[in-house]
């Protein structure tokens, strides 16, 4: 299946921000969603707002750190659609803080949803992928997996693991999957600082009015991947403001 009009695809993260506008672009091309998140009233705002244009969605309340979620989001595929095309592991959080600051349950935070998340999704989809034979991944990285600035330290280590597990399981993937990394830059999202340090977040905001992208940037990205003929896999994509060094 080339395109992506009538392909099943699940988002994780997908209440706001990147997850959320990657769900409209699609729905607007004709994708069927199904939507995980774990604000309640938020997921079921942009479920509703697809619906009622038209497009196809279902939302599942879901936390990626937790084993048995993603195996929800991917049966409720299977139930409502009877077939899942694509995983896009967007969930993440971005409590940076220097080091000396100790905040350990951050870190925890960062290493649970982008590696044990990223882990529960594959754990999830790649067996429904393999008993058809057809499948992708769209594994959401940044640009602090490939240059490191403090106070990201540990960020950007959570990000550098996912592109390097996106990397092994594309070289594991063989002739029916395919596996893509999306890296973005600044992107306005309203994760931006949100739970850093007072003087991180207030930079990072600084930073985000004066450089940062939307969100749609990212999403037409992903589905440039996701459009991609039997065949093609988009492997790596970095989307990042053109004044972003």
């Amino acid at each position: 299946m080339s395109g992506v009009e009538g392909k099943v695809v699940a988002i994780t993260g997908a209440s706001s921000g990147i997850g959320a506008a990657t769900a409209t672009y699609l729905a607007e091309r004709g994708a069927r969603l199904v939507l995980g998140a774990r604000r309640e009233d938020r997921l079921h705002a942009v479920v509703d707002q697809i619906t009622a244009r038209g497009g196809s969605a279902v939302g599942a309340v879901i936390d990626v750190t937790r084993r048995e979620d993603l195996k929800r989001l991917t049966d409720v595929a299977l139930d409502r659609f009877g077939r899942l095309d694509v995983l896009v592991s967007n969930a993440g959080t971005m409590a940076v803080s220097p080091f000396d600051e100790l905040r350990q349950d951050d870190w925890d935070a960062m290493v649970a949803t982008h590696i044990t998340g990223l882990l529960n999704g594959i754990g999830a989809a790649l067996p429904v992928f393999r008993r058809q034979r057809s499948g992708q991944f769209v594994n959401i990285a940044s640009t602090a997996a490939y240059v490191v600035k403090s106070p990201q330290a540990v960020y950007a280590a959570t990000k550098t693991a996912v592109k390097v597990l996106t990397e092994g399981l594309r070289q594991e993937s063989g002739p029916h999957l395919r596996v893509t990394l999306i890296s973005p830059g600044f992107t306005n999202t309203e994760g931006v600082g949100k739970g850093a340090s007072p003087e991180a977040a207030e930079a990072a905001a600084r930073q985000r009015d004066e450089i940062a992208i939307p969100p749609s940037a990212i999403a037409s990205a992903i589905g440039y991947a996701i459009e991609q003929p039997v065949g093609t896999d988009i492997s790596e994509i970095v989307v990042r403001p053109t004044v972003q060094a």
